[in-house]
Parts: structure tokens; sequence; C-alpha cells
């Protein structure tokens, strides 16, 4: 079992830790939106930063809707230092780099890099992804990679 556990651990897609640097709280019930640094784990020199919303207990008491947030994220990149590329995936889908539970189980916040290698971007995609419906709520970031002749 032991075996099992440590192989299905091993399957799942490394994501980057998130480190909390901001919480704006929004109105009298206590909900807040939360900012995080997340850097990226196979770019290095690449910071993003993601703003989401989290409700308070009082508000889950009083609205129901015990265990999931507001799919709402917005996210913005920048090169905070010199760049380099790891082994990451180059394919149309990209790969996650965060993925960050928005409810018990049918929910989550993921933040995806695609690379645009005809454009020399990074791609950073913020979106909801639940597993009932989908969702249409996203917002992107992109890093320039060209670097023009001196």
């Amino acid at each position: 079992m032991k075996h099992l556990l440590i192989a299905c651990l091993t399957c799942l897609p490394f994501t980057a830790n998130a480190e909390k640097v901001g919480q704006v709280g929004v109105d009298w019930v206590g909900n807040d939106i939360i900012i995080e640094a997340i850097e990226d784990p196979e770019v290095q020199g690449v910071t993003c930063h993601i703003a989401y919303f989290e409700r308070s207990f009082f508000d889950r008491v009083s609205n129901g809707n015990w265990f999931e947030d507001p799919s709402n994220a917005s996210i913005d990149c920048r090169q905070t230092g010199p760049i380099v590329i790891g082994d990451i995936d180059r394919g149309r889908d990209g790969e996650n780099v965060f993925r960050e539970r928005q409810s018990i189980i049918l929910k989550s916040l993921r933040v995806k890099r695609i690379y645009d290698a005809d454009n020399e971007t990074l791609i950073y995609l913020a979106h909801a992804a639940e597993l009932t419906q989908g969702s249409a709520k996203m917002s992107i970031s992109t890093i320039p990679l060209y670097q023009p002749d001196n």
C-alpha cells in the first residue's frame, strides 16, 4: 500500500509554492483578497503575483456554499532576475506551475505556463478548473524572452 501511495505521488505534477505577500479586507464580514507571489520552479528569474478572493467564516455561514471560494483570480508576472529556462513542457497545452484548492473536491485555481516559441514569449494563465463544469474566469500575463542584438 505504501508503494502505491508513493507511486501515485510521483505521478502528480510538481507545482510551485506560493508565498502570501498581501491581504486586503474588502468588507465588514471579513472577506479578503489574498495576494501571493509564485516563483516558477522551472524558469529561473520569473515571479508571478496572483490575487484571489477568500470568503470569511461569517460569509460562509450566512450564504451557504460552505466549502468553496469564488473562481475569480488575477495574475501578473515579471522578470525578477536573469531568465534561465529549465526543462519545461513546450507543447501547446503547457504545464501547471501552481494549483490551489478553491473547494473541498470540485474546484481549484491553477496557473499554467505556455511557451510561445514563435513569439519568444512565456504565457502564464490563471484559471479555475472545475470537475463538474468549466469556468470562463481567467487572467493572463506574458513575459517576453526576445532580446534585441546589442
